[in-house]
This record gives structure tokens, sequence and C-alpha cells, in this order.
């Protein structure tokens, strides 16, 4: 049975601004009532305004991702609220640019519990309320950096792939009643997530991706929908985040020989005449 959307409720994670503004107003055009949470409220303000005016209910309101208390405070407010949902976007996230040995322990379980924390929370406290409608869905926004690993992103692409991994199980344990569960793996977009990201002590400006790589919000939140509607397990929109998605799969020994390609040999960094401890024979 096709999934319909209107009438129904949606929660939505992170929906001020980017990706989450884009797939609020989509589900809204669709007939989908909504809440909102971010800790943007003035841009979450704007766009409650906005899907207002496309004719559905919306409420807002504050939430903290990374805080575990937050979390349950906001999903056991929409439980008394709206007595449930049948649609949970996992949409909020951060990345970090640099190199790893460099990233602090701090920006580490920040990005952990916003990519990765919260979706498994916000998922669990809802899931009673999603089992029991006729037909659910849990929209998990990952990343095709959850697909193939690369540099100076290792914890973001280790929380989106561990994303994708949670979507899948979820889908394993739950699809025979009726859930459907959806890993968005979107290639680079233009959004504010790179402008916006901590970046190691080697790097003085954002990385941001090359132009021609980025599309909108509005065509990943078209491509989310459609999704949806066909209870799609991943879902990958741009053309060479297939391609490159396929690429690893068919031939992984030949990415890892691209990414090895400029290895250099390292010398040993141990003194010639450091010793040995007492025992031991070089």
């Amino acid at each position: 049975m096709k999934l319909e959307l209107e009438g129904l409720g949606v929660v939505v994670t992170a929906g001020a601004a980017g990706i989450g503004r884009a797939l609020a107003l989509r589900l809204a055009r669709a007939g989908a009532d909504l809440v909102l949470l971010d800790v943007d409220e003035v841009g979450l303000a704007h766009v409650v305004e906005e899907a207002r005016q496309l004719g559905v209910a919306v409420t807002d309101r504050y939430c903290d991702v990374s805080q575990t208390r937050q979390i349950e405070s906001c999903t056991q407010w929409v439980i008394d609220r709206w007595g449930g949902v049948d649609i949970l976007v996992n949409n909020a996230g951060i990345t970090y640019y640099g190199l790893t040995e460099q990233m602090s322990f701090a920006d580490c379980e920040r990005l952990l519990a916003i990519n990765l924390h919260a979706p498994i929370h916000f998922t669990r406290a809802l899931l009673p309320t999603l089992l029991a409608r006729p037909e659910a869905h849990v929209l998990n926004v990952a990343s095709f950096l959850g697909l193939i690993g690369t540099r100076r992103l290792a914890v973001y692409t280790s929380s989106k792939f561990g994303l994708v991994g949670f979507s899948e199980s979820l889908r394993a344990e739950y699809g025979k009643q009726g859930l459907g569960v959806t890993a968005l793996c979107p290639g680079f977009v233009d959004t504010r997530l790179f402008d916006t990201a901590p970046l190691g002590p080697d790097q003085t400006q954002p990385k941001r991706p090359p132009r021609w790589l980025l599309t909108t919000p509005e065509k990943i939140a078209d491509r989310a929908v459609r999704a949806i509607y066909r209870n799609q397990a991943v879902a990958v929109p741009q053309r060479y985040a297939q391609l490159a998605y396929l690429g690893k799969r068919l031939f992984p020994g030949l990415y890892d020989w691209a990414h090895h390609l400029s290895r250099q040999r390292k010398q040993p960094t141990v003194p010639k005449s450091a010793s040995l401890p007492a025992g031991q024979a070089a």
C-alpha cells in the first residue's frame, strides 16, 4: 500500500534551514502536518510561517539534539501533544574537516551526538507511536560519505556509515510491522554545512566542495519524498554519488589504490641510539 502524506504528522529535526527547511516545505505541500525542531528559533519561525501558508498545521520547538535530556523532553512533548507521529525525519547533522589526530574530544563527541546518537534516540523514543500507525516511515538523512570513506572527514563518515547501518537494521527489524525506513545519501548540497564546520588546526578556510558538485536542498527534498512514497531502502540522488558508490562496490581494491597513489614510506622515528629494554634483542 502506498503511503499517502496528506494529514500525516511529521517530525523534522533541524528544520530551520537547508535540507530540513526544504523537506518541511515539500512535506507541507503534500499536506502533511509538521513538528519542526531546531536550535535556530528565528529561522524556525520563518519556516513555520511559510509552511502555515500552505494550509497545514505546524508546531515548532527549540531542541538541541546533542543533549539527550532535550531529546527526551521533545519526544515526550510530541507524544503528549500530537499522540505520536507517522513520519520521523532525522535530518540534523554537522561535520568537521581536518586530520583525525587533531580533532578534539569535544568536537568528536558533539559530532557523534548530533549525527548518530540523536537519530537513534529519537527513533527509539517514537517507535511505539510509529508502530501503532497503519503505515509509518523513518527518513534518516545520511550522506554518500556514509557509503564511501574519505580523508579528513573520518568521524563524519563514521557517523553516516553508522546511520546507514542503523537504517538497514530498522528495516530488517520492523519492516514486517509496516514501518518503512530510508537512508537518504545525498552528495554535496548547497547548504552551510561546511561553512559552519569546526576545522582542524592545519586548516585556515572552510573546505567547500566545487560548485559543479552541488545541488539544491529542494532537489534533495523532492528525491526524499519519492523515496518515502516508494519505501526505498537507500536513496542516492546525484549521479556522481551513484557512480562512486557503484564503483566502490564493484572495484573496492581500485578505490583503495587511488587513495594510496601518493603514499610515502615513513622513516623510523626512534633514534638509532635508543636502547632496547633489557631482555629484548634487535
